[in-house]
């Protein structure tokens, strides 16, 4: 995942981008939560559809919906990919209680459940925006209903 601005503080911190993510999400979770949320393209697109992502596991329902008009451009599928993933995870950490971002070895993030499991919702958000599956509100029900005391608020 590239952010941009971090490239900087990378430097400055003499780490690799995947040790500058983990410094970040344990220093600053808050501000992370809000820079993976932005999903900038992936809003973009949804609002051209006239849909408004609000953060709710309704619209991820409203986003399976969507034709699936970004995989006649392949230079945007990825970006939309990564979206859709960071998206899914935004909605879990705002609405399972537990649920946090977690950054693992390599710089990936992943969202981490009260129970322990994670899930890898960039790859997620990828395999929906490539193929439509599995479904974006499916992985959410999974998710949700995964380990103690994760229940979709």
């Amino acid at each position: 995942m590239n952010i941009p601005f971090l490239d900087n503080w990378r430097k400055r911190q003499g780490g690799t981008q995947g040790v500058a993510l983990v410094a970040a999400v344990r220093t600053d979770p808050d501000g992370m939560a809000e820079l993976f949320a932005e999903c900038e393209l992936l809003r973009a697109r949804a609002g051209q559809a006239g849909l408004e992502l609000d953060d709710s596991p309704a619209s991820l329902s409203a986003l399976d919906q969507l034709p699936p008009l970004w995989r006649d451009d392949p230079e945007e599928l990825p970006w939309l990919g990564n979206d859709a993933g960071l998206y899914l995870g935004t909605v879990l950490v705002r609405t399972v209680p537990g649920a946090a971002w977690d950054i693992l070895a390599g710089g990936r993030p992943v969202v981490r459940l009260a129970s322990g499991r994670e899930i890898d919702v960039v790859a997620a958000g990828l395999d929906w925006a490539m193929s439509g599956s599995p479904e974006l509100s499916e992985m959410y029900a999974e998710s949700a209903e995964s380990g103690p005391g994760a229940k979709a608020r």
